[in-house]
């Protein structure tokens, strides 16, 4: 197998480290160190860190892209529905950094605001048409004005968990699959009035799968020092 490219190697370091640390946290001069290249190395390929974050937010782009599509010619089911909150959690997940330093993120580079507004547009119109897939499968029952409230609740959720997730824990590097997990229960919760008696079960068995504990979410608060 080749090894991989020095763009490429480039990219993938910046993702971990911008996980790990925050990516106000990470220079390229970092990046470069921890890649064991020069700073001028690093810059043939990318001229600044916004360029790096840029393609990062493509990649997370088209993976969620990918995810947020009706399946064509069938019904949909409530396997569907698991499948959708699987990958979008692990999306969530693999590109972190973003949820978590967004609004910095914006602030910092208004071409890369412009993309995100057009994402978060296509991204709710997807998620109406989902939903409306299962309200026609008989999954769930709601009317359009309910089917666009619950996307935007549901967009408003996913977008700020890992946000809340550092207010409320203190420690940027304290995240795991499960905190996230119970950012995609939150969402699942949001349906539960909606939910077809024929139906029930098998949600069910997606909320316990998904449930973590709401101690385990917001942890204990630190002594102050004196």
């Amino acid at each position: 197998m080749a090894a991989p490219k020095t763009r490429d190697r480039i990219v993938q370091a910046s993702l971990e480290l911008f996980n790990a640390q925050g990516e106000r946290s990470v220079t390229t001069n970092h990046i470069s160190a921890h890649l064991g290249m020069s700073p001028g190395n690093l810059y043939y390929h990318f001229r600044n860190k916004q360029k790096i974050i840029a393609e990062l937010f493509l990649q997370y782009e088209d993976r969620v892209d990918s995810v947020l599509q009706r399946p064509p010619g069938r019904a949909m089911t409530v396997a569907d529905k698991t499948f959708y909150l699987e990958a979008l959690l692990a999306s969530m997940w693999h590109y972190r950094f973003l949820h978590r330093d967004l609004e910095h993120l914006l602030e910092a580079d208004p071409e890369l605001a412009w993309r995100y507004r057009w994402f978060a547009r296509r991204c709710l119109n997807r998620a109406q048409d989902i939903y409306q897939g299962f309200v026609e499968a008989g999954i769930l029952r709601m009317t359009p004005v309910q089917i666009e409230a619950l996307a935007l609740n549901a967009w408003i959720v996913m977008t700020s968990w890992v946000r809340f997730l550092c207010t409320t824990r203190g420690d940027p590097g304290d995240l795991s699959e499960d905190l996230l997990r119970r950012g995609i229960y939150q969402v699942l919760a949001l349906e539960d009035g909606y939910i077809a008696d024929s139906a029930r079960d098998a949600v069910q068995a997606l909320y316990e799968r998904l449930h973590v504990p709401l101690e385990e979410v917001i942890a204990e608060s630190p002594t102050l020092a004196g």
